[in-house]
This record gives C-alpha cells, sequence and structure tokens, in this order.
C-alpha cells in the first residue's frame, strides 16, 4: 500500500488516521495508541502528513520530522471548510488529509523545543498576574464590607495592607485576610522571579534584543514574539503578520463598497494584548513617539485607545520586518510641521 498524505486527528491517547494515494483514492483508516505512534511511522515510507495546529501538534510534528516525514500544521479553523458530514474523529482526520494538499492552504510553522521552552515562560507569568488581579480584587472586595473603599490598581495594595493592621476588621476575618495579602505578596516574588528568567533569555537572543530598540516593546514583547514566530516568512508582508495578530480592521465590503470596522481579535491574544499596552506605553513616555507627526495627527482626531490600538499595529509591521530582513531598527527623525 503507497501512502501519499496523511491526516492526524491529534488527541491524547487515541489517535485517527486517514490517507489517501497518489491517485488521491482512500487506502488507509486506522486508529493507534498514543504508544503505537512512532513505531507506525517509522515503518511507513516518507509521505506528506497533515495536523491541526494545537498543544501537542508541535511536538508530534518534530518527532514525525525527524523519521523523514513532511508534517504540516494548519489553523483549525481553516480545515473546519473541508469537513463533510458530521463530527467525529475520522471525518476530522479525512477533512485535515484533504485540506493539506490545497495550494492556498496557510500553515503554522513548527515550534523548536526552545522556543516552546521560552513560552512556558511566558503562559506561566499570564497565570500569575491573573492569580495576582483575582486575589487583590478579593481582598479589595472583601474589605468593602468593612467601610473601605480604595481605587483599583496593583500600585494601591499598601494602602489596602495597612487597613489589616487596624481592628476595622474584626477577628478572625482579619487573620484570613492577613493570609490572603500574604498570598499577593508571594505571588509577586514568583512574578519577579519570572520575569528575571525572561530578561535572562532576552539578552542571550540577539534577535529579542534588536525587536527592543523599537519604542514600545520591551523584552517581555521581544521574546514573546521571537518565540511564537518560528518562521517569519510564512507570512508575506507586515500587514499580514498584525492581520495574524487581529490587529487590522474587520471587514464587511460588498458591491464594491468598503467597510471597516473594529479591529478582528484574532490570532494569538497575549501578544496582541502586550502590543497594545506597549503602545500605550509608548505614547506616554517615548519621545520619538510623541515627535511623531503621524501620531499626533491621530491623537488630535480619536481616542487615545483608538491611537494606540493603530500604533500597535504599526508596531506589528516593523516587527515583522525586523525579523524576516534581520535588519536593524533605526528610529526616525521628526519632520518639522509648518
Amino acid at each position: 500500500m503507497q501512502i501519499a498524505t496523511i491526516g492526524i486527528d491529534l488527541a491524547k491517547h487515541v489517535f485517527q488516521l486517514h490517507g489517501v494515494g497518489p491517485d488521491g483514492q482512500v487506502v488507509l483508516r486506522q486508529k493507534l495508541r498514543r504508544a503505537q505512534m512512532m513505531a507506525f511511522f517509522a515503518k511507513l515510507p516518507p509521505c506528506l502528513i497533515g495536523m491541526e495546529a494545537c498543544a501537542t501538534a508541535h511536538h508530534w510534528a518534530r518527532e514525525l520530522r525527524a523519521l523523514g516525514h513532511e508534517v504540516r500544521l494548519m489553523p483549525a479553523h481553516y480545515v473546519k471548510a473541508y469537513l463533510k458530514r458530521g463530527k467525529n474523529d475520522a471525518a476530522d482526520a479525512e477533512a485535515i488529509c484533504e485540506a493539506v494538499t490545497r495550494p492556498t492552504m496557510r500553515f503554522v510553522a513548527v515550534k523548536s523545543r526552545e522556543q516552546q521552552a521560552v513560552l512556558v515562560m511566558h503562559r506561566t507569568r499570564d497565570l500569575l498576574v491573573r492569580q495576582r488581579t483575582q486575589a487583590a480584587n478579593s481582598l479589595r472586595s472583601l474589605l468593602a464590607k468593612f467601610g473601605v473603599a480604595e481605587a483599583q490598581g496593583i500600585c494601591r495594595l499598601g494602602r489596602l495592607r495597612a487597613h489589616l493592621e487596624t481592628d476595622i476588621v474584626p477577628e478572625p476575618g482579619r487573620k484570613i485576610l492577613v493570609l490572603l495579602a500574604e498570598q499577593i505578596d508571594e505571588l509577586e516574588k514568583r512574578i519577579a522571579q519570572v520575569d528575571a528568567e525572561i530578561l535572562a533569555w532576552h539578552r542571550a537572543n540577539q534577535t529579542s534584543q534588536r525587536l527592543a530598540r523599537i519604542p514600545g516593546v520591551g523584552p517581555l514583547i521581544a521574546s514573546a514574539i521571537v518565540a511564537t514566530v518560528a518562521d517569519a516568512s510564512v507570512f508575506r508582508s507586515g500587514r499580514e503578520f498584525s492581520a495574524w495578530l487581529g490587529l487590522v480592521p474587520r471587514q464587511n465590503s460588498s458591491g464594491g463598497k468598503q467597510r471597516l470596522g473594529r479591529i478582528t481579535h484574532q490570532g494569538d491574544g497575549y501578544i496582541r494584548r502586550l502590543l497594545i499596552i506597549g503602545a500605550q506605553s509608548a505614547l506616554l513616555g517615548s519621545k520619538e513617539v510623541k515627535a511623531n507627526g503621524w501620531v499626533q495627527g491621530l491623537l488630535s482626531r480619536y481616542a487615545r485607545l483608538k491611537v494606540a490600538v493603530a500604533l500597535a499595529n504599526k508596531m506589528a509591521r516593523i516587527i515583522w520586518a525586523l525579523i524576516a530582513k534581520g535588519d536593524a531598527y533605526r528610529p526616525t527623525t521628526a519632520v518639522p510641521t509648518a
């Protein structure tokens, strides 16, 4: 049996395979347990393998490539259009096998183990920050039951802790709130530890250092993008990269009329959020951004948050150019206005 293309529907323990020959005829429909995967593909002649990009897809792509196969990962929502019938593992594998052979299909670059290790730091930091926010909000709301009202923000935690040193909250409630405050302190220490690890990796990576020279892009954003974008050549332009991040307007155009709405919010939400936060910081503290005539023109017509999103879009395009072409960032010179 000669197999040219295989679609694999990934799972935790049971994997569904759908294979076709060079003439497109179905020659394989099979389920494999996790322990059987490597032995099966080691005996198989090199072929094209398609999978949906998910949590474990990059691991399996690296393993199967080591056996000589050509592996391509695809976004799951692009594969959905090739599903012919109801949702089940066999139908999903068939749709994957069909989608991977399409000439216009867009593929996801396979990440290395080192890139995924960096993303582990970012995902852990994001989790710790959310836990700190939850604990701080809980502490604020519980103190509000006793007439304590403080503004939101991590910088206001010192005022909340000061109330715990008084008798405004009777025992044993005060002891429990002290435990909650200590948990916030412990989370801050862990976040600082992760930040130190990210900064150490950033200083050892030249591409990340080049990206950090862009106004609004620091070690956190630069390291996250370098670890996420395995191959910048999969994007044909900077606009395609910013569209992948969901920073371009949503289109509802028809009949020759262009209708642009809000940004699409598609793609990697973590990097998109970091870029918008970095753009807001650049609007407040970067002399280069403040002297930019394009930015000042937008600020005179639109709200600051909308300008920050537009600036994040521009930052994403610059980042793609630096990664794809290997250039260094050159600051723009201020053009005097009449």
